[in-house]
């Protein structure tokens, strides 16, 4: 039961602005190396992301930047079997890599919520959140912390396989099947139920460069409904690219950008993306 365990947090809405990173290693099902450092992001940080997570251009000053941390993180990950809780984490570390020209990790990828939503019944369509799962699990840990999530996140996977007698090189092959046969086909619902974002609701707001019903389709295909409102069943809101880098200069946001940012200070589990980095997310969810 080897494997890395990896998290990051970001200093705004793009994926690529690591300003965290946590990896830890487990070998026979216990952590036994943790890498967590701060990232100097060399962007901005939007005050929603500072109020999920605290950290701030005071925290990173001296920081290393992506491009110096990452090659402690490559020699960390290597070829390993690395996990991650959904598929963020992944894709911010492919859209970082490709913004410095590094290159990408040669690894191989497990989606713990993927694991999760096969090993206990009652998360799979939703409540399969990194926090909810380990209040189940009854593993503490301050969340939103890189190097604390990474470690859960871990704990969570060696004990779905301890639940489910499923080995870890199983569950590569595992998360790639129904969640159960009754599932195997779409039903008269906006997502794909066996898609690797079932669960998640989206929502779409601002000038997209894809067609709305070429992004509706996209999502859908990968398992996510769509809805045409934010509400407390919002998982995503996706941002058009160009009003992200207009609210960077003070522009307005829309209705339904400030209800996401109020529900998320209330402490729902949603998450701003631009359109890139949704993109991306299906894209490396759907390949894997």
């Amino acid at each position: 039961m080897d494997f890395v365990a990896l998290d990051f947090e970001t200093a705004n809405p793009r994926l690529s602005s690591i300003c965290q990173i946590g990896a830890t290693r487990f070998r026979g099902g216990e952590p036994v190396e943790t890498l967590c450092t701060y990232v100097e992001p060399q962007d901005y940080f939007h005050p929603m992301n500072v109020s999920v997570h605290g950290i701030c251009e005071a925290t990173v000053a001296g920081a290393p930047t992506f491009a110096q941390a990452h090659g402690d993180l490559h020699e960390l990950i290597g070829d390993a079997i690395v996990v991650t809780h959904t598929g963020f984490d992944r894709t911010a570390l492919h859209r970082a890599c490709e913004m410095h020209a590094l290159p990408p990790a040669l690894c191989r990828w497990l989606d713990s919520s993927m694991i999760v939503r096969r090993a206990w019944p009652q998360f799979a369509r939703s409540g399969y959140g990194l926090s909810n799962v380990a209040a189940f699990l009854d593993l503490t840990f301050k969340h939103h912390d890189a190097g604390e999530d990474s470690r859960v996140t871990g704990q969570i996977v060696v004990q779905a396989i301890d639940q489910t007698r499923v080995s870890l090189e199983d569950w590569l092959l595992r998360v790639r099947q129904p969640i159960a046969p009754s599932t195997a086909d779409p039903i008269a619902q906006a997502g794909n139920q066996s898609g690797p974002l079932a669960g998640e609701v989206i929502v779409f707001t601002g000038a997209l460069t894809l067609p709305r019903r070429e992004a509706t389709k996209m999502a859908a295909d990968a398992g996510i409904d769509v809805a045409d409102g934010v509400t407390k069943h919002t998982t995503l809101l996706v941002v058009g690219d160009q009003d992200l880098e207009r609210l960077a200069d003070g522009e307005t946001k829309s209705s339904k950008h400030r209800k996401a940012e109020s529900l998320i200070q209330g402490g729902q589990p949603l998450r701003i993306l631009s359109e890139a980095d949704f993109q991306a997310l299906i894209d490396i969810k759907l390949s894997a």
